[in-house]
C-alpha cells in the first residue's frame, strides 16, 4: 500500500468523485488515498468537500510523532515499528515529513527508500511529505494527511518528522504519543533539552543502544527528566527504552511503551483532551491562512506595507494598525465576499 509518487499515477482526479475516492480508501486502495492526500497537499478547491466526506469517519488511529537528531535512526525506527505493528495484524500509515527539495519543492524520498521492504504490503501505507519551508518539522498539510490515512482504515499512523532542532517541538501537538529519539555519544540529552523536547517526549527511546556510552545515556536522560519535576500523582512518567532498530532489538519494549503511554491517555482523559486540542489549532491555523487569503485579495500588500509605514515611523501603533487590516476584511466579508476553496 505504498503511495508510489505524489498521485501514485492517478491521472485526472476531477473524473472521479471525492465520495468515490473516500469510498475506495476505505476498501484499502492505495491509489485512492494517494489522490485524497494529493488534494490536501495541492490545496486543491475541492480540499472542503474532501475533509467533510472524511470527518465522520475519523477518530480510531492512533497517532505517534517520532522526532529527534539528524542520524539517530527515525526512519530506521519507524520501520523496525511498522514490522511489529504488522505482526500484530494492525494497519499502518506513514507519513514521513521532509526537507523540501530545493528543486521541486517536493519531498526527498530517502525515507520511503529506506522503508522499502514495507511497499509490497497491502497493510501499510508511506507517503513522504514536504515541509514546504514550514518551521516545526511538519508539512502545513500533514495533520490532514493524517484524516486521510485514520479514514482509510489505518490503526497506527506514525508521523516521522526532520531533524531540526528546537521547532521539533511541533511534532507534540499533531501525535497522541510523542517519541524523542537520542543516541549515544551524540550529546543528544543536552541538545533536547535545549531544544525543549524534553517537555514534549512521552517515550524516549537510546537508539543504537549497542555502542559505547548507551548507559551514560539513559542515566543522563532520567536525571534531566528527574530535574524540576512537578508531576502529581497518576501523572505519566516518560519512559526510557534501549533499541538497536538496525536489528530489531528493543522494539517490542518501545510498542510496549507505547501501548501503556496509550492505556494511561485513554484511562485519565487526556487521549480525548489531546484530540481537541490538536483540532482547535488546526481549526486556528486554517482560520489564520484564510484570513491571509482575504488580506491578499484586498490587495493587502499595498495595504499592508501603507500600514507598516506608519508604523516605522511612529504614527500608528502596530495594534491600531492590525485592527485596521482585520476591520477592512470584516467590511469586505460583509459586503459578500464568500469564503476561499481551501479557507
Amino acid at each position: 500500500m505504498d503511495g508510489g509518487s505524489d498521485d501514485d499515477g492517478g491521472g485526472d482526479v476531477s473524473q472521479v468523485t471525492v465520495a468515490e475516492l473516500v469510498q475506495r480508501a476505505r476498501q484499502g486502495q492505495p491509489r485512492a488515498v494517494a489522490r485524497l492526500i494529493s488534494l490536501v497537499e495541492g490545496a486543491s478547491p475541492r480540499l472542503r468537500e474532501v475533509m467533510a466526506a472524511l470527518a465522520p469517519l475519523t477518530g480510531r488511529a492512533y497517532v505517534v510523532g517520532l522526532t529527534g537528531p539528524p542520524g539517530v535512526g527515525k526512519s530506521t525506527t519507524t520501520s523496525a515499528l511498522v514490522t511489529a505493528y504488522r505482526a500484530a495484524g494492525r494497519r499502518v500509515g506513514v507519513l514521513a515529513v521532509d526537507p523540501s527539495s530545493p528543486f521541486s519543492g517536493g519531498a526527498l524520498l530517502g525515507d520511503r527508500v529506506r522503508m522499502s521492504e514495507h511497499a509490497a504490503d497491502p497493510g501499510v501505507y508511506i507517503r513522504s511529505m514536504a515541509t514546504r519551508g514550514h518551521l516545526g518539522g511538519l508539512a502545513w498539510a500533514a495533520p490532514q494527511a493524517v484524516r486521510v490515512l485514520d479514514a482509510a482504515g489505518c490503526d497506527v499512523i506514525l508521523v516521522e518528522t526532520v531533524g531540526v532542532g528546537q521547532s521539533e517541538v511541533e511534532i507534540a501537538s499533531q501525535a497522541d504519543t510523542t517519541v524523542v529519539l537520542v543516541a549515544p555519544g551524540m550529546g543528544d540529552g543536552i541538545q533536547a533539552a535545549k531544544a525543549g523536547i524534553l517537555e514534549v517526549g512521552d517515550v524516549f527511546v537510546v537508539n543504537k543502544a549497542d555502542r559505547e556510552g548507551a548507559d551514560a545515556a539513559v542515566r543522563e536522560l532520567h536525571h534531566m527528566l528527574g530535574l524540576g519535576e512537578a508531576r502529581a500523582p497518576g501523572d505519566w512518567r516518560p519512559s526510557v527504552v534501549r533499541s538497536v532498530a538496525t536489528r530489531g532489538e528493543g522494539v517490542e519494549e518501545v510498542v510496549e511503551a507505547l501501548e501503556k503511554h496509550r492505556a494511561w491517555l485513554e484511562e485519565r482523559g487526556e487521549l480525548a483532551r489531546r484530540r481537541v486540542r490538536r483540532a482547535a489549532r488546526e481549526v486556528e491555523t486554517i482560520a489564520v491562512t484564510a484570513l491571509r487569503e482575504r488580506i491578499a485579495d484586498l490587495g493587502g500588500d499595498q495595504r499592508l506595507a501603507a500600514l507598516a509605514e506608519q508604523v516605522a515611523t511612529g504614527g500608528l501603533d502596530p495594534y491600531a494598525a492590525a485592527d485596521r487590516l482585520v476591520a477592512a476584511v470584516a467590511e469586505a466579508e460583509g459586503g459578500g465576499s464568500g469564503p476561499s476553496p481551501t479557507g
